[in-house]
């Protein structure tokens, strides 16, 4: 069972997520929060698997409330999936930075919703149809110049390869394609470069494969 809790400030909002992921036989909503610091309380006290994160939240936004989560070790396994009303906000790519695992438009479809609480779950990023690979490229360009490759030094030749493949967007399975492997073998190469890179999960591989220059903005075509 995918323990979900809800952190928005509308009570509205949280009552048509909760009808919908209580609806679902894999998923419960475990507990709700109306701003970040009351997210904080009931993430350490339920410990759930999912935080669906509201960016703008009075007394502690969501984008402080997910680096303090990111920051402490009680709290590593919680995946968070930001949510805002507008697909071009421009905390994007900051809050995944930060370390959310996702981010959503809360007029998203409701399968899209259900798919993003099962992917990050499974290690997955998410991102809404409308924040595009063209969009993360924007916001990783403002971030600053791309850092010394000096981190990846101890990546082979093979996980840089799969790393900037990630870094651009391809799930394992365009990856599996693109390399003429299979699609495990692709999971196995991604998930050893997550571990040898420290990235807390498949979002902040992305980012580090911008930040280490691996990935520059405008290769999308």
């Amino acid at each position: 069972m995918i323990r979900v809790l809800l952190a928005d400030d509308q009570s509205l909002v949280r009552a048509g997520f909760r009808a919908l992921l209580d609806a679902q036989p894999d998923i419960e909503v475990a507990g709700e929060a109306s701003d970040g610091e009351e997210a904080l309380r009931r993430l350490r006290e339920l410990r759930p698997d999912v935080v669906l994160m509201d960016i703008r939240m009075p007394l502690l936004d969501g984008l402080a409330a997910t680096r303090r989560i990111t920051e402490d070790p009680a709290l590593t396994d919680v995946k968070v999936v930001m949510l805002t009303t507008f697909e071009l906000d421009e905390y994007v790519f900051e809050a995944i930075r930060s370390g959310a695992s996702g981010f959503l438009v809360k007029d998203t479809e409701p399968e899209e919703l259900l798919r993003a609480v099962r992917s990050v779950v499974g290690g997955d990023a998410l991102l809404s149809p409308g924040v595009t690979r063209r969009l993360i490229a924007e916001f990783a360009a403002r971030s600053k110049e791309p850092a010394a490759a000096d981190a990846l030094a101890h990546l082979t030749e093979r996980e840089r390869e799969v790393m900037a493949l990630v870094g651009i967007g391809l799930s394992n399975e365009e990856i599996a394609r693109r390399l003429v492997v299979s699609p495990l073998t692709a999971k196995t190469h991604v998930s050893r470069t997550m571990v040898k890179l420290g990235a807390r999960d498949r979002a902040q591989l992305v980012v580090l494969a911008y930040e280490s220059g691996l990935v520059r903005p405008g290769w999308l075509g």
